[in-house]
């Protein structure tokens, strides 16, 4: 293992790689509050604007294991400022452009950023002393959630006061900030796993992820039985299969599907997607909540701005409760951080079920949820680097990162279908009617209740992802794990 950096630049380590990790969660939200108006701003159908959001959605899947495993290879530190970079001019070049075609390429090279977030995890394991790790990872996690929510204001106050295209001015000055934190002040990491680059793995899983991810977007529009929604769900099961017999019989395989099937990996990368449906699901309901004209009959007519500021109460709750969960995952293990977190947000859901009349009660929820799920995020990386060795804590982060996103996926399309089918007409408008977000609170209830299922499973260790201790002559040994 490298050498850990001093104390005091621990601390400067941490906060530019945190900085980085916000910067990127927030530019996935700053567009959110302009999505009612894209067709407009681009001059397209609303279907042909969806691409602004489904671009970066895609090229987030792909680009996140791929950048982990080059990380282990080549350089984690060196990964993560290429990230940055590609979020810098992706943003340049969707500032410079209203023509479509050009901001959903600008729009994909800013989703090539995501994988920052688990290559700066990665990052910290490798650096900080063990006494700082624990911290420093939790607050690393619990950026995935915290920007996003800080993202939504900031962006509803650009969109009010400024053209639309100074949102990817701001995304770009911060992610230029990011790059120079993370070049100045944070030390590379010696440890490398060598090899050739599996480009054959990284194609199979780029058309696999593409395959499935595409009609989980796109499939309400499209039509879920439509034979093009159907057939890429199709294609994405024989591509996967096909490209798993490759893997296993490849050497320097992208993704090392032996360590993937380790009871606590494939337990933790399965919560992990029950994990991201309930947090993103927060995320679709509460605002619609906040925001829905009284005539609604349960609306409570605040604007965007305000409700991006109430919904950010719940991400700078995951900032403040991420030395917490560092505390509970070194004394107790990843394992009953993560119960904890998802019984934290099960509640939340449920409490909203009853209490959404007034502003401070579904405030009350929306940070409650948000409390569980900056739980649950920062001990997932502890659980995953507990099960894998150190040569592939990039790789094995940037999948797990991949399972969050897949979990967002789900939750967009599952609950975007469950509130098209219970609506009200409101003169020309056609809303959300409050049994529909009753239903779709219910089904976040239920997955964040899968989360909890999941993470009994796990095997009860002590730790915050120090990872299996080496052996002599370099081998990895596992660590022993206790009963519970």
């Amino acid at each position: 293992m490298a050498a850990p950096v001093t104390r005091r630049a621990s601390h400067l380590v941490t906060a530019a790689l945190a900085f980085s990790g916000m910067v990127v969660a927030m530019m996935l939200t700053l567009v959110v509050p302009i999505i009612p108006n894209l067709p407009r701003l681009v001059s397209a159908s609303v279907d042909d604007a969806s691409w602004v959001i489904t671009a970066t959605l895609l090229s987030s899947a792909v680009f996140t294991p791929v950048s982990g495993r080059l990380g282990d290879m080549y350089g984690k530190r060196r990964m993560m400022l290429i990230s940055l970079a590609l979020m810098c001019a992706g943003s340049l070049i969707c500032a410079a452009s209203s023509w479509l075609p050009v901001v959903v390429a600008g729009r994909a090279l800013q989703g090539c950023a995501v994988g920052a977030i688990p290559l700066g995890i990665s990052l910290m394991r490798d650096l900080l002393p063990p006494g700082r790790l624990g911290s420093a990872m939790a607050l690393m996690s619990a950026t995935m959630g915290a920007g996003g929510a800080i993202g939504l204001p900031l962006g509803a106050l650009v969109a009010q006061f400024a053209d639309w295209h100074m949102l990817f001015l701001v995304a770009a000055a911060m992610g230029a900030i990011g790059l120079v934190l993370t070049r100045f002040l944070v030390p590379d990491s010696p440890l490398r796993t060598g090899g050739r680059f599996d480009f054959l793995g990284a194609a199979g899983l780029s058309a696999g992820l593409v395959c499935f991810l595409l009609p989980i977007t796109k499939g309400a529009a499209w039509g879920w039985t439509s034979p093009l929604t159907l057939g890429l769900f199709a294609a994405a099961v024989v591509i996967f299969l096909v490209w798993g017999f490759v893997e296993l019989r490849t050497r320097d395989a992208l993704v090392d599907l032996r360590m993937t099937v380790r009871r606590e990996v494939l337990i933790t990368n399965a919560a992990s997607v029950a994990f991201g449906f309930g947090m993103f699901g927060s995320s679709l309901v509460f605002p619609q909540l906040l925001q829905a004209p009284a005539a609604t009959g349960y609306g409570l007519g605040l604007s965007m701005l305000e409700a991006g500021l109430w919904m950010a109460v719940g991400g700078v709750m995951m900032i403040v409760l991420s030395p917490v969960s560092a505390r509970l995952t070194g004394t107790y293990g990843p394992k009953v951080t993560l119960v904890i977190g998802g019984l934290l947000s099960a509640a939340g859901y449920g409490g909203a079920l009853f209490l959404m009349d007034e502003v401070w009660q579904v405030v009350v929820a929306s940070t409650v949820v948000s409390a569980g799920a900056g739980l649950g995020y920062a001990a997932m990386p502890a659980s995953i680097m507990n099960a894998v060795p150190l040569s592939e804590t990039a790789a094995a982060n940037g999948i797990n990162s991949l399972m969050r996103s897949i979990g967002t996926s789900l939750a967009s399309a599952v609950i975007s279908a469950v509130l098209a089918v219970q609506t009200i007409q409101l003169g020309s408008a056609v809303l959300p009617s409050r049994t529909g977000l009753q239903q779709a609170l219910a089904v976040a209830t239920a997955a964040v209740g899968a989360a909890v299922l999941l993470s009994v499973l796990l095997p009860r260790r002590r730790g915050t992802g120090a990872g299996p201790a080496p052996l002599p002559g370099g081998v990895q040994a596992e660590p022993a794990a206790s009963s519970g």
